[in-house]
């Protein structure tokens, strides 16, 4: 059967859009998969199936001894991931490290670390990360503090970078506006949502008066305290309490020891410590979120646990060729 030639035409046209379609198809650089996705809840599961274990004793043991240490785990992991991402960057331990940092002054649990770690390497050596130490005893310290429980997928790498300068830049300290700490959040992959629900964290732990000490006497200048502090709070108990820069005041004074959802009823009274607490109240982008969570409390327990994972997943390393596995958190492998 003879082929006429507009017929030949047409299917030589038809090969060659063919031809050209699959070419450029391969030609379309690959996406990339996105970091945190690479993280599973099964990453130890062959290789230390006990490693959740062992980090959930520990953090038992340290906060039976010591509860104050389960806010500042919970504060240890925000400083870590706050400053490029989640990989243990916080606990390097040498001059100029984001550790010896003057943001990172007040900051605990560095012992616990160290003695989860080194059970770790005792049973797996070279196999957990510092930075998924940190991430699951955040968790940890949360349930043992009364919060709620939510699973942490593992595989994050330890950095090899930290710089104290860059704490100092990111860190919040306090007394930043809301505009500052939504757009840092952002920067983060975290919304406004996540900054009001994250926190609630303050719901437990204690701050030192330097922190705050601008809202009690010289705010802004005025000679004059802070008008959005309840002035019986004010004047009965902060400055009562704080003596000197170093002391420490709750950051709930109403129930400091339970993970509960009295942070933000505290806000509505004006006795948010921080002036990044009570401003979360006053900003109209903000408020609504501290009325929510706070007048429901499996709300602010399912959010918290959401926004947790969130936080965990910041910038995480998990190819093979970032980072590495740490054997001493303190220091990069030689």
């Amino acid at each position: 059967m003879k082929m006429g030639v507009s017929t030949l035409f047409a299917l030589l046209v038809l090969t060659l859009e063919l031809f050209m379609s699959i070419n450029a198809s391969a030609a379309k650089p690959v996406k990339q998969v996105p970091a945190e996705a690479l993280l599973s809840f099964g990453h130890y599961m062959k290789t230390c199936p006990q490693a959740e274990g062992i980090i959930q004793q520990k953090v038992v043991d340290w906060l039976e001894k010591d509860f104050t240490l389960a806010a500042a785990i919970i504060r240890l992991h925000f400083h870590d991931c706050v400053v490029r991402g989640c990989d243990a960057s916080i606990l390097l331990n040498h001059p100029g490290s984001e550790r010896r940092a003057f943001a990172s002054y007040t900051l605990r649990g560095f012992q616990v670390m160290d003695d989860i770690k080194g059970e770790l390497e005792r049973q797996c050596p070279k196999t957990v990360s510092c930075a998924d130490i940190l991430t699951a005893a955040a968790r940890d310290a949360t349930i043992m503090a009364g919060g709620p429980f939510w699973e942490v997928p593992f595989g994050r790498r330890d950095g090899k970078i930290s710089i104290a300068r860059e704490a100092d830049e990111i860190v919040p300290q306090g007394h930043e506006n809301i505009t500052a700490l939504i757009q840092l959040f952002h920067e983060k992959g975290l919304n406004m949502l996540d900054l009001v629900t994250l926190s609630g964290a303050h719901t437990i732990g204690r701050s030192t008066c330097f922190a705050f000490k601008q809202r009690l006497a010289n705010f802004n200048g005025t000679r004059k305290p802070d008008p959005s502090l309840n002035s019986m709070y004010l004047n009965f108990f902060l400055k009562r309490n704080c003596r000197k820069d170093s002391d420490f005041v709750f950051l709930d004074a109403i129930t400091p020891k339970t993970f509960d959802t009295q942070y933000y009823t505290n806000l509505n009274k004006k006795l948010g410590l921080l002036s990044t607490d009570q401003l979360l109240k006053s900003d109209v982008r903000t408020s609504p979120f501290v009325d929510a969570l706070g007048s429901q409390p499996s709300l602010f327990e399912s959010q918290f646990a959401a926004s947790m994972v969130k936080l965990g997943n910041v910038q995480v390393l998990t190819r093979p060729n970032e980072g590495e596995i740490r054997v001493n958190c303190n220091f990069v492998n030689a």
